[in-house]
């Protein structure tokens, strides 16, 4: 687990744009199951949650399509919360960062760590705009 003082600033570069932040299971099943389209992303302290996933997800929900519920979990400091939303992906491997798209509860776009990993922000919010303009 790492301390909440660490983790604080890369939480905010998600919370302060409107995504909201689950710490529970419960939570994460309650938002999945929301009418509409949710944005699952899975932060973590990583060089590329910084550079790519996290801005990649901001850009794109500037879209004029984009989800109506915007979520996170954080591994490695939100571990029930993880676990489940993880659980949700299926058959995608657990992966750090990752983001998820889900319509009506059932998941419909899947970017994992080895899509982002690398990968410019630019195209990280264009793959998830394209999901946005088809299922949102």
């Amino acid at each position: 687990m790492y301390p909440a003082e660490l983790v604080k600033p890369m939480r905010e570069d998600l919370t302060k744009v409107g995504f909201q932040e689950l710490q529970t299971a419960e939570a994460v099943d309650t938002a999945i199951a929301k009418e509409g389209t949710t944005l699952v992303v899975v932060n973590s302290v990583c060089g590329c949650a910084a550079a790519n996933a996290r801005p990649g997800a901001t850009m794109s929900i500037k879209n004029v399509k984009h989800p109506d519920n915007l979520v996170t979990v954080f591994a490695g400091v939100d571990r029930e919360a993880t676990d489940k939303a993880r659980a949700h992906m299926v058959p995608f491997p657990p992966s750090s960062p990752s983001i998820a798209l889900f319509k009506d509860g059932e998941l419909v776009h899947m970017l994992e760590r080895h899509h982002i990993e690398g990968r410019p922000a630019e195209l990280i919010a264009e793959n998830l705009i394209d999901a946005y303009n088809q299922h949102c």
